[in-house]
């Protein structure tokens, strides 16, 4: 079993950044970020493969950039221009090269004045 700690969120003022991480206890071939507002389904944010190709919502194009530290078994998503409707929980997954796939225990994210 894969062990994945998620850390970074927060609240934050509309307009402003955070940076989420979420490492893990064992080297990961593709790692992916969503999140799940109340009421509402767990949604792809971004994602990023092994040699580092990356994909995004459209939501979140230009705003928020997914990368990657094989050496760390870690993954970061940068948000920038933050707005009310990112206000999720946030959560990592993590595919190994055999296709298990694994949830991080998620990380609040609040946009708010």
């Amino acid at each position: 079993q894969v062990q994945l700690v998620e850390s970074g969120g927060g609240l934050v003022q509309p307009g402003g950044s955070l940076r989420l991480s979420c490492a893990a206890s064992e080297s990961i071939y593709a790692w992916g970020w969503y999140r799940q507002a109340p009421g509402n389904q767990r949604d792809l944010v971004a994602s990023i493969g092994y040699g580092g190709t990356t994909n995004y919502a459209d939501s979140v194009k230009g705003r928020f950039t997914i990368s990657r530290d094989n050496a760390k078994n870690t993954v970061y998503l940068q948000m920038n221009s933050l707005k009310p409707e990112d206000t999720a929980v946030y959560y990592c997954n993590a595919a190994r090269r055999s296709g298990s796939r694994h949830w991080g225990q998620g990380t609040q994210v609040t946009v708010s004045s």
